[in-house]
């Protein structure tokens, strides 16, 4: 059997995202149950929403903000209602994991949680810890702390020109 990881996307270009999808649509056509949480991009994402409709895939995609904008764009009064949004996110996260719920868990942004003082990276470190061998978890965001790094299987860093790959087993698939 194959060793499950837990993967780091993260730099300065675009294409975290995008490549942690492809993982999820991968993994569910190999038949394993999918539960994407996206932190940080409101509720305009709708646009991977169709992940859902494709029939014969495992694919559920959750958002836990209110607003429509990116967190970034809200007003400090809107940022303190989303914080507590996101953090009922993190929850369901950690019960996911704690559950075994699925077999692959892409946390999209957390690391950008961690970056913008919402929650701690003991926090998101504890969630790792509890994981089970069999789930592989994904997360996204532009700079992975020090702290996460010994939770970490494989860092794959894309920059405005190329990907650099870390410490890994796996070579990714593009």
């Amino acid at each position: 059997m194959e060793k499950e990881l837990i993967e780091a996307y993260c730099g300065s270009a675009k294409g975290k995202t995008t490549l942690g999808l492809g993982q999820s649509l991968r993994a569910a056509a190999e038949g394993k149950s999918v539960i994407i949480i996206q932190f940080l991009k409101g509720r305009e994402r709708r646009s991977v929403d169709f992940l859902e409709q494709l029939d014969d895939l495992d694919i559920k995609i959750f958002r836990f903000e209110k607003q429509d904008c990116c967190y970034d764009d809200l007003t400090d009064e809107e940022k303190e209602e989303e914080r507590a949004n996101i953090l009922n996110g993190l929850n369901f996260a950690r019960k996911v994991v704690v559950t075994q719920e699925c077999d692959f868990l892409l946390l999209d942004e957390i690391l950008g949680v961690i970056e913008q003082g919402i929650v701690s990276v003991d926090t998101v470190a504890e969630i790792l810890r509890q994981r089970d061998r069999s789930m592989q978890i994904v997360m996204t965001g532009t700079n992975l702390p020090e702290g996460l790094r010994p939770y970490v299987d494989t860092v794959i860093k894309l920059t405005e020109d190329t990907v650099e790959e870390n410490d890994s087993e796996i070579q990714p698939e593009f």
